[in-house]
């Protein structure tokens, strides 16, 4: 999912004038002797952490709230509702020009906020003006692109882009893979976190506490680590982590420039071409769903166009001229 950056472009207040505006009232004296309730973004955080979502998935949605709020003029949540959530969401699609799925994040977030920490049921967004998103075919490279590219990488990244066509994997799939997930004997790769990344962070948690040595123990390995160690920012503990998935972009971007290949493909290309070329070769559309993760065929279907694109099949009237 992408990330909103809280520094950049906010929205502003004032060129929404139809939102529903009210000065922020400051409520009552807390009583003496009576404990601090944490922030509400630390309550944010926590409630995140609590369910195991990704660091992304936190930094993103905690970013949204900070930038609705700012735009409400530093109101607290609870003292807003449906109407500032819908006008936000229209700002973001009309004057913030974002993406659909940029605009979904941001409600995604903010659903979050009011459901799962406020305890709020939020009705009447049916009013929300939504970002259209374009429909675009998936970028398929063909198979002697793809071993042109494939040429012009070396060490890790080249091994992992092998990894993304030959077994249809995501990017950050392909970097969270540990020892234990590559069965050499059946031939085997398993993906055990999707595309949501949910529960790649905690669980070295949860390990700990199960397993005192399972930080030491091959199985959990990354298959592509890191070079440097960091600090967890809970712990405060010296880590490793996998190889960063930059790395293998800015090797990908280079190989597909010296290859000469003119399309604008990306580490993604190389899943997309997975699905495409196993369709040309003839296997059925329900065995590249499972292999892919979808949840839903009709996700898988987009292939299927990208197979019609051009007219194949059908004869141009301009080869039949003399």
């Amino acid at each position: 999912m992408t990330e909103p950056d809280p520094a950049g472009s906010r929205p502003s207040p004032s060129s929404s004038p139809s939102c529903p505006r009210a000065e922020a009232s400051p409520g009552a004296p807390p009583e003496a002797g009576a404990p601090s309730q944490p922030r509400l973004l630390e309550r944010v955080r926590a409630a995140i952490r609590a369910r195991h979502y990704s660091t992304r998935t936190e930094k993103a949605y905690v970013a949204w709230i900070r930038r609705y709020i700012v735009f409400n003029q530093m109101r607290h949540p609870d003292q807003m509702g449906a109407a500032e959530v819908t006008c936000f969401l229209s700002h973001l699609a009309t004057q913030g020009k974002v993406s659909a799925s940029t605009q979904n994040q941001a409600l995604s977030a903010l659903l979050f906020l009011y459901r799962d920490l406020l305890r709020r049921e939020l009705a009447g967004l049916e009013e929300v003006v939504r970002a259209k998103g374009p429909v675009r075919l998936p970028l398929v490279l063909s198979r002697d692109e793809v071993t042109a590219i494939l040429r012009r990488l070396q060490g890790a990244p080249r091994l992992m882009a092998s990894l993304m066509y030959g077994a249809g994997l995501r990017l950050l799939e392909c970097c969270r893979l540990r020892v234990k997930d590559v069965d050499f004997a059946r031939a085997e790769i398993t993906v055990r976190d999707g595309k949501d990344g949910s529960g790649s962070v905690e669980l070295r948690d949860a390990l700990q506490r199960k397993c005192l040595r399972a930080a030491w123990e091959g199985g959990w390995q990354w298959v592509f680590p890191a070079t440097r160690l960091y600090r967890d920012r809970l712990s405060g503990q010296r880590r490793r982590r996998h190889l960063h998935e930059s790395v293998v972009q800015r090797a990908f971007k280079d190989a597909v420039r010296t290859a000469s290949v003119a399309k604008p493909a990306s580490c993604h290309s190389l899943r997309h071409s997975f699905a495409t070329h196993l369709l040309e070769s003839g296997y059925d559309i329900r065995t590249i769903q499972e292999l892919l993760g979808h949840q839903d065929v009709a996700t898988t279907m987009v292939y299927t166009h990208v197979l019609n694109r051009g007219g194949r099949g059908v004869r141009s009237p301009f080869d039949a001229l003399g």
